[in-house]
């Protein structure tokens, strides 16, 4: 069996400190928690949502009959699937670390799979209709403010908005909203972002940072995403289960981490793309 984890390799990449640093490299999932999820544990692998066409109000005269308005939405479908990863623990690996090194690639698998559901929400960004940014100019406030408008345009509430992007993208927004954009009396903004690193929001929108968001191709180059959390959806089957298994005549362990689900896309018009160029890479 190929791809196992022997006391060699257990020596090298789970010594206490280097798990440790591993853990912490990995980043817990972001997107989750802002979009809309859908929990269809016990049923099919698929879920169909609708999708409902704004409609308008009219004024009407005294003891006159309102016109009908038809509604008729479409529908949007989420297909779950499977995500996995799996290593095999040596019973002599195990015994020859200095700590309990099942635990340790549990943790790590748990990481693994979050990051992975993380990635494919973050790849629908490139689907949104709407673009804001350029994919050789660096990332602005003033870009944020664009999109805040447009956003806000389709009658959202724009603290309900997301605004994520990979942490070499949201270097570029720090130095600007520290520097050139706008000089507020009471620099609240700039001071936040000077003392603890953290963006907050701009224009209303809330910034979050992820290292899940990937290049577009092209070194520097990124696809990021603004979006209310109706514009996209993930629909979870089964969330995140680690399970062992053993293996006698291997004398092993095998580690296994699972998760089924499904994303999409739902409304179109309440997300942004946003694209922009990394100064520092």
């Amino acid at each position: 069996m190929a791809n196992e984890s022997t006391s060699s390799t257990l020596s090298e990449l789970y010594t206490e400190i280097v798990a440790e640093a591993l853990f912490v490299a990995q980043e817990a999932s972001v997107m989750r928690n802002l979009v809309t999820n859908y929990n269809i544990t016990g049923q099919g692998k698929e879920i169909s949502v609708p999708i409902y066409a704004a409609v308008s109000a009219a004024a009407v005269a005294e003891a006159t009959d309102l016109s009908n308005t038809a509604v008729n939405p479409t529908e949007a479908t989420f297909t779950a699937s499977e995500h996995g990863v799996m290593t095999t623990l040596t019973d002599l690996g195990a015994s020859t670390a200095s700590r309990n090194v099942a635990a340790d690639i549990g943790k790590l698998f748990g990481n693994a799979i979050a990051k992975r559901l993380d990635q494919d929400l973050i790849a629908l960004f490139d689907g949104f209709s709407v673009g804001k940014g350029a994919d050789d100019t660096a990332l602005t406030a003033a870009t944020v403010f664009e999109v805040a408008a447009t956003l806000r345009n389709q009658n959202l509430p724009i603290n309900e908005c997301a605004l994520v992007l990979p942490p070499t993208v949201a270097y570029d927004l720090k130095k600007n909203a520290t520097n050139s954009f706008v000089n507020p009396a009471d620099a609240r903004l700039q001071n936040s972002i000077m003392g603890t690193g953290f963006i907050g929001s701009v224009g209303g929108i809330n910034v979050y940072e992820s290292s899940n968001v990937s290049n577009s191709g092209t070194t520097g180059d990124y696809k990021c995403g603004a979006f209310h959390p109706s514009a996209l959806g993930l629909a979870m089957k089964q969330d995140i289960k680690v399970e062992t298994q053993r293996d006698a005549s291997l004398r092993g362990t095998e580690i296994v981490a699972t998760a089924v689900w499904g994303e999409g896309e739902i409304y179109d018009s309440y997300g942004v793309e946003v694209e922009a160029d990394s100064s520092i890479e």
